[in-house]
């Protein structure tokens, strides 16, 4: 391996690690799930998806004990 591939690697780690990657992940897994539905939900809009990441991630207890 390379010294790009290591870096693209590393790239790709820092984006899981920070949530970045998470919109494309749904939509991988969107497509994966939905596609022999015959009538799918809609698939959330960058900006909906965002929105409901953060209110999921953020609402209840955010606490350990």
């Amino acid at each position: 391996m390379n010294l790009v591939h290591w870096g693209h690697l590393c790239w790709r780690f820092i984006r899981r690690l920070s949530g970045d990657d998470a919109y494309e992940r749904y939509v991988a897994h969107y497509r994966d799930s939905h596609e022999t539905m015959l009538n799918p939900p809609p698939m959330l809009t960058r900006r909906e998806f965002y929105r409901w990441y953060q209110e999921d991630k953020w609402n209840g207890p955010n606490r350990c004990c």
